[in-house]
């Protein structure tokens, strides 16, 4: 097992991930390089940054990471809104990903605060 596997943060992380692409494999391809990439960048980025943040030495650098994770989480929540808005995804369809964003987030939150003693 890998270290950054150990944190449920980054296991929801990947699971919003995988949503997303799942989500955005429809969107028109007008938004292959817009809307979808950046929906799939956010996302990518927030598991991501919990697994590099991991790797580095100490607390306080691997909270920059989670930090850089919060709002790369923030950043999925707007474009599932403006998805929305656009009429790319129904309403439910948000509402699925967005619980999982919201979970992801939490996780995060909880562990960004249990390093704070460390720092």
């Amino acid at each position: 097992m890998l270290p950054f596997e150990r944190f449920e943060a980054r296991r929801a992380c990947h699971r919003l991930a995988l949503a997303v692409y799942t989500l955005t494999a429809a969107f028109p391809s007008a938004e292959r390089f817009g809307l979808t990439s950046q929906a799939r960048r956010a996302a990518y980025s927030a598991a991501a940054n919990v697994a590099e943040g991991s790797a580095k030495r100490g607390a306080r650098e691997f909270r920059r990471y989670l930090d850089i994770t919060l709002g790369s989480e923030s950043e999925v929540g707007y474009a599932l809104r403006l998805a929305r808005d656009l009429k790319l995804v129904s309403e439910e369809q948000v509402a699925v990903v967005d619980g999982l964003r919201d979970q992801a987030g939490k996780l995060t939150w909880q562990l960004y605060r249990s390093l704070g003693s460390r720092v």
